[in-house]
């Protein structure tokens, strides 16, 4: 047994605790530590990517320790293939988020006891909550860890807002989760009676999903439904699915960029995660009952999303729609119940998760520059700005999925896992190509081409530490799109063993025969 698990999530939450307990006036070194910190972090992950088997078991370094034994639960961490990809990614986003949030804490609304050994102290509780539940097998574990980083990120949008309304923006993306959160712990205690009924109480995620799979648990098929529910509701809030949405692009505009970025293209993906891992495991009956239910909510929120995000006149709030609509995507993949779903729904988290964030960072060093979020105090950027423009346009190109750029291939997987199943739902999903199209393009025309506008004269081109985060994220871009190879290997063989697990097999191609008999 090893502690690699263990230090990859305990490193940046003592990190967090040395930065706060620097005191206040060595705001740029608690800055420096705790970036040297999370660069550590993403050594680590690296090295575990470097150790990881992708054909060998499903869950890798592997602890396992008493937790509390009269719940049956235990401190048990592992790290499958979709884990892995997701901590490479929340690892690689992390240090660079806090880059380019450099000087977020000098450009609060209140700077008056807000410093930044807490601002980046509360990135590294964030990342160490989220690392966390990426690793987590005892469904108690994990729900603490869900539940418990909702207080970092309160602060973050609320403490370090930037935007008027930072306040009720905070408040309601707590209230959302937490509601969430409360049905989910409803499930959790129903999971773990259903399984003291059956023999011995236990949260161990392998234990019971083999059994289920096994039928040695046979859990009744309306308890099942209800359960499914109580866990999808908190991760449908979480990622989240259409008609769960609302709070996310009131918490995305009034927080910082770094931190809006943060919570999209890392937080949020701890829903779709867990979708997979714990929806898909736990409850494979209730799955296919539900997965006409869910493909449907997840093309409406695809739809949903283009729409609004064309029709938006704040350059903020147009590229938070565009996730809803991306995380439908995503959802899509997962409740397809195919390989090449499934496949592409974890890579397009990860995909996801680094063309969001340029967009994000990009559009909010523009927004920092004219001091507006409005659309049309923009025009004839390119001008004054030709770096940030680039930047701009290639970030927008890899969210509409341009072929070449990471986006394309999955989105792709995900068309093409969706369609063997549900056609009609991957026809309208496709529909959202076009939509997409049109608000990155009509976008990038409307703040960048054009007359320079009166006040635009004053914004300046992005300065090397900027370029530095944009441009890391935009190598990972394109090196995702023409080879996306090494992270489909680490994720596939995962894939392949949820769906075994839960008795699913890709459908048989249709063969057209002689006169179009099938």
């Amino acid at each position: 047994m090893n502690a690699w698990l263990s230090v990859l999530w305990l490193l940046p939450l003592g990190g967090a605790i040395v930065t706060m307990a620097l005191p206040a006036r060595i705001g740029a070194g608690a800055k420096t530590f705790a970036l040297l910190v999370s660069v550590a972090v993403l050594v680590l992950a690296v090295g575990l990517a470097i150790g990881f088997d992708p054909t060998g078991e499903q869950y890798q370094f592997v602890e396992s320790h008493q937790w509390i034994p009269a719940l049956g639960t235990r401190y048990e961490l592992g790290l499958d293939g979709i884990g892995l990809a997701l901590v490479l990614l929340t690892a690689a986003l992390v240090p660079l988020l806090m880059l380019a949030g450099w000087r977020d804490d000098t450009h609060a609304a209140d700077r008056t006891h807000r410093g930044a050994h807490t601002y980046f102290a509360l990135f590294l509780i964030v990342e160490s909550m989220v690392l966390m539940s990426f690793v987590a097998l005892d469904v108690l574990l994990f729900y603490v860890f869900f539940e418990a980083m909702l207080i970092p990120m309160y602060f973050l949008i609320g403490g370090f807002g930037t935007g008027a309304n930072r306040a009720q923006a905070a408040v309601k993306f707590l209230l959302y989760n937490l509601v969430g959160g409360l049905v989910m712990l409803a499930a959790v205690v129903g999971l773990f009676v259903v399984t003291a009924d059956a023999g011995s109480g236990t949260f161990d995620l392998p234990t019971i999903a083999d059994a289920v799979s096994s039928g040695a648990l046979d859990i009744d098929p309306t308890v099942a439904k209800a359960l499914f529910l109580g866990f999808m509701f908190a991760f449908a809030v979480k990622a989240p699915l259409w008609p769960l949405h609302t709070w996310l692009p009131g918490a995305a505009v009034e927080s910082t960029p770094a931190t809006a970025v943060l919570m999209m293209a890392v937080v949020d993906k701890v829903g779709t995660f867990a979708m997979l891992r714990f929806c898909l495991q736990l409850f494979p009956d209730a799955t296919r009952y539900f997965a006409p239910l869910v493909v449907t909510l997840a093309v409406i929120g695809i739809v949903y999303g283009a729409v609004l995000a064309i029709g938006q006149t704040d350059v903020m709030r147009l590229i938070a729609y565009t996730s809803i609509s991306h995380f439908g995507f995503i959802i899509l993949g997962i409740f397809a119940l195919t390989s090449q779903g499934q496949s592409g729904s974890t890579l397009y988290m990860v995909n996801h998760g680094i063309a969001t964030a340029a967009l994000f960072l990009t559009a909010g060093f523009l927004v920092s520059r004219r001091g507006s979020r409005a659309i049309a105090a923009f025009g004839g950027v390119r001008k004054v700005a030709p770096l940030l423009a680039g930047t701009f346009l290639i970030a927008g190109l890899a969210t509409l999925s341009l072929p070449g750029l990471a986006p394309f291939i999955s989105e792709f997987l995900v068309l093409i896992g969706t369609y063997t199943r549900y056609q009609a739902a991957a026809v309208v999903a496709a529909s959202a190509l076009v939509l997409s199209a049109i608000y990155v393009l009509w976008l990038y025309q409307r703040t960048m081409t054009g007359p320079l506008r009166q006040d635009n004269e004053k914004i300046t081109d992005l300065v090397p530490r900027e370029l530095a985060v944009v441009g890391s994220l935009l190598a990972l871009v394109l090196f995702l799109g023409v080879y996306p190879k090494p992270m489909l290997d680490i994720v596939t063989p995962a894939v392949q063993q949820t769906l075994t697990i839960i008795g699913e097999h890709d459908p048989a191609p249709a063969i057209v025969g002689e006169g179009g008999n099938r």
